[in-house]
């Protein structure tokens, strides 16, 4: 199981999401990323930023 804790790229948030793959936890980055800030796409930088915050749960 992998995660990525939100608060790592955004200042003050704590949402962590999770899953079995790192493109899985991209996946719901970007839907956490959705629901809770308005994102409707997610930048290219920010998801190298996502990928490199990914850790083993």
């Amino acid at each position: 199981m992998k995660q990525f804790a939100c608060g790592d790229v955004v200042e003050g948030c704590d949402g962590v999401v999770t899953g079995e793959t790192e493109d899985d936890v991209l996946a719901a980055a970007a839907a956490h990323a959705a629901d809770a800030h308005g994102m409707t796409e997610v930048p290219d930088d920010v998801v190298a930023l996502i990928r490199s915050g990914i850790t083993d749960a």
